[in-house]
């Protein structure tokens, strides 16, 4: 595969380039090393794309997960409590799991139990590899990054995408790099409050 376009937020790409700049040419020769050919395994069953071969999510993940995994990328998980009150949230969102339990204890009211997981993390840098559906990279880029951040686990979060010329040749509703862009760009400069590089990639 080959890194077609990056788009950099709250001068993510910047920070990597400058402070982890290993950690950015193992990302870059990691996405260079997947096969795409070795990935267009899916049959399509589409009435639009009936019997063509297209490339398979679930086939490029792999690929991925081998690649980072063998070069020490590991999943990570942030757990937290909520509850339904919000003047709560407020005041135990930055504090430890443990001590915003106590904490809503303390108030009367019920501790939740939730957690963000996030697949490859990295001396302080987090990657998701996301070929799914449009729902999902939102997920990870107002959520689960955004989670990682505000809990001082990241410095930065990466985003790898299909561009669109890669994406129409995989099943309907995947996400690409162009759209989620937009989607990004929309929100203004500061939103999400974290700072990501979004890569689109195809063969």
């Amino acid at each position: 595969m080959k890194i077609i376009e990056t788009y950099s937020h709250l001068n993510g790409l910047e920070f990597l380039i400058v402070h982890k700049p290993e950690l950015w040419a193992e990302i870059k020769k990691v996405i260079s090393r997947v096969r795409a050919d070795n990935c267009k395994t899916k049959i399509s069953k589409e009435k639009t794309k009936q019997g063509k071969l297209l490339y398979s999510p679930i086939d490029m993940n792999k690929a991925f997960a081998e690649l980072l995994n063998a070069n020490q990328w590991k999943e990570s998980r942030v757990s937290y409590w909520v509850t339904k009150n919000e003047k709560l949230i407020r005041k135990t969102l930055a504090m430890p799991a443990v001590e915003q339990k106590k904490e809503i204890e303390a108030a009367g009211e019920a501790p939740i139990f939730s957690y963000n997981q996030t697949d490859f993390v990295k001396d302080r840098v987090a990657v998701e590899v996301q070929f799914g559906k449009y729902s999902f990279v939102a997920y990870d880029l107002f959520v689960k990054h955004l989670a990682f951040y505000v809990g001082d686990y990241i410095d930065v979060g990466i985003e790898i995408l299909p561009m669109k010329s890669l994406q129409a040749q995989m099943s309907s509703g995947v996400a690409y790099y162009e759209g989620e862009l937009y989607n990004v760009v929309r929100q203004g400069r500061g939103v999400p409050a974290v700072p990501l590089v979004i890569i689109g990639i195809a063969p």
